[in-house]
């Protein structure tokens, strides 16, 4: 049995309840079968009266309401495990954060905590039912017949471990098909949810037919992965039938040719052959639901790869140590408090992804003051994004450390730290609910008044006003019936919904943008940094220049510090800025 499936089963109190009433009824309809073949073979033989039928109706009865029984509380064990292991998945994946998912495609995840961990049914509704039934039942029949007749108990002791070993034999080369198989299909879930999310990127670059050819041979591996499992399956069902049928011979043969020649009485010989194929049954059964929930056991074991991923150790090299990947919870110092917006303080900050040998950022040392707004510029990939996930939380340094007010970041509760913060991302998420929750996503009690000011503050109010249900109106999943300008200017409206907050951090929030969006954004931008301090990552002259000081990010390294944005953009920054204002 997989052992971590079995801890997490006796952790659950109901699944453990429903887990336990399947296999007593599993085991006690199999051990019916004893009963059944005595009366049977009683009744066939004319050592019992006919009024025995009934007794042999009621036994076949309730054989068929155990199995009834079975088959539901089955269905809730599996439903049980499924629902508190995903509970667990998406409560790890949220304690990772975005920078340790990096190392994990979405779309693998995706297909881990959907199709895959509903290919435990077999698992859980056959397999463990047939094994529990094979480690009595078969033993049980072997002392019934060993009471009836001892050579055909002899040859049924000895013929019975040749299915369980040649079961094992198949077995092992049956999981290793089958993890190439999962892997093939992870791939696949990953590799096209991955393109369609960047179908307009492959689109503008001409690349979509190369992906679509892509696909198809990711498509075809995950078809050739899957034969190759069916072809073993079924040859291994054919080894276990046969092995099966061979050992019924060697009893039946000699039975037949003992009861002719008289030294075999009837009733005896109808229950050693009633009763023989019941003591080989719950072993072929067992191994043919065993490759049947191959696929769910390959991954359950690709679920707790990413549970005991998340809370194995950190080696020096990765970016996140022991103490961040701890739940955030559990962290005991509160945030500092203050009146006002916060000073926050670099010193020597070096980041490390895991699987990159450069650093994401290298010895950085800056501060910046209460109140100040600052730019953060450079090419892409240079670290800038990551300097805020440092100040979000989402990575803490592999050296030196970040000081929120003097107070070490890394001993901060970040629920309350985070409570501080209105953030803005590149590219902002928009669920598929109202508009009105979407702008209260970090405000949840934020009042329909408080809503309104922050949209008109944001100047979304101008496109939500003239949608069908105004605020009420439904946004497609990922924003889908908006524009990235209307996305944006929610995005906005969200950290405008956050009053309290005194730290801003944008990133690039006029990326993609037209100029009267783009315009409509700075203009906010400006407004919603006012008494805050913030922390913009910017390529846009016009973003630039709402910025007091102004910090050039290249490779890791702060390569330039200086205060004013005309000096990077001679005579564009103010200009520009302007004209789009």
């Amino acid at each position: 049995m997989h052992k971590d499936l079995l801890r997490l089963m006796r952790a659950e109190r109901s699944v453990r309840a429903h887990l336990t009433v399947t296999l007593a009824a599993a085991v006690i309809a199999g051990l019916l079968v004893l009963v059944q073949a005595e009366l049977l073979a009683g009744v066939l033989s004319g050592r019992f009266a006919t009024g025995a039928l009934l007794f042999l109706a009621a036994v076949v009865g309730l054989r068929a309401l155990l199995g009834w029984g079975q088959g539901i509380f089955a269905a809730r064990t599996s439903t049980g495990v499924k629902s508190a292991l995903r509970h667990r998945l998406l409560a790890r994946l949220q304690e990772l954060g975005p920078a340790r998912l990096s190392g994990h495609r979405s779309g693998e995840l995706v297909t881990l905590t959907g199709r895959g961990l509903d290919a435990l049914d077999p698992y859980l509704t056959g397999y463990l039912p047939a094994m529990a039934v094979a480690g009595v039942v078969p033993v049980a029949v072997l002392v019934r017949l060993f009471a009836a007749d001892l050579t055909s108990a002899v040859i049924v002791l000895i013929t019975l471990p040749l299915i369980p070993i040649f079961g094992a034999l198949v077995g092992m080369h049956t999981k290793a098909v089958t993890e190439r198989q999962w892997r093939a299909l992870s791939l696949l879930g990953g590799h096209f949810l991955d393109v369609v999310r960047g179908l307009p990127t492959l689109r503008a670059f001409g690349r979509a037919r190369y992906q679509a050819s892509v696909i198809q041979r990711v498509a075809d591996s995950h078809r050739s992965a899957t034969m190759r499992t069916l072809r073993v399956a079924f040859l291994s069902s054919l080894v276990l039938e046969l092995c099966a049928s061979l050992s019924l011979a060697l009893v039946a043969v000699p039975i037949g040719l003992r009861l002719l020649g008289g030294s075999l009485d009837l009733t005896t010989a109808l229950l050693v052959l009633l009763l023989a194929p019941e003591a080989y049954l719950p072993l072929r059964m067992m191994g043919t639901r065993f490759h049947a929930s191959m696929e769910g056991v390959a991954a359950a074991d690709a679920a707790f790869a990413v549970l005991d991923d998340a809370a194995a150790p950190e080696q020096p090299r990765v970016a996140v140590p022991a103490a961040a990947a701890a739940p955030e919870q559990a962290r005991a110092v509160a945030v500092p408090a203050s009146g006002g917006p916060p000073e926050i303080r670099l010193e020597n900050v070096t980041v490390r992804y895991p699987g990159r040998d450069d650093p994401a950022l290298r010895e950085v040392s800056l501060v910046i003051t209460p109140g100040e707004r600052v730019a953060l510029v450079g090419e892409s990939g240079g670290g800038k994004s990551t300097l805020l996930h440092l100040l979000l939380g989402f990575v803490a340094p592999t050296e030196g450390r970040v000081l929120v007010d003097g107070a070490d970041l890394a001993e901060l509760d970040l629920t309350a730290w985070r409570d501080r913060l209105a953030f803005v991302p590149q590219r902002p998420h928009l669920f598929a609910t109202s508009v009105a929750d979407n702008i209260r996503l970090g405000a949840p009690s934020a009042s329909p008044e408080l809503v309104r000011q922050a949209a008109a503050a944001a100047h979304a109010d101008e496109f939500v006003d003239v949608l069908p249900d105004g605020y009420d109106t439904l946004v497609g999943e990922r924003g889908a019936n908006l524009s990235a300008g209307q996305r944006q200017r929610l995005a906005l409206a969200r950290a405008f919904c956050r009053p309290d907050a005194s730290l801003l951090l944008l990133d690039e929030p006029t990326a993609r943008l037209d100029g009267r969006s783009e315009a409509a954004v700075v203009t906010a931008t400006a407004e919603l940094s006012m008494g805050r301090t913030s922390v913009i990552v910017a390529h846009r002259p016009a973003m630039i220049d709402l910025a007091d000081r102004v910090i050039r990010i290249q490779e890791g390294r702060v390569v330039s510090d200086v205060l004013a944005a005309k000096s990077l953009v001679p005579g564009a920054g103010a200009a520009q800025a302007g004209d789009e204002r």
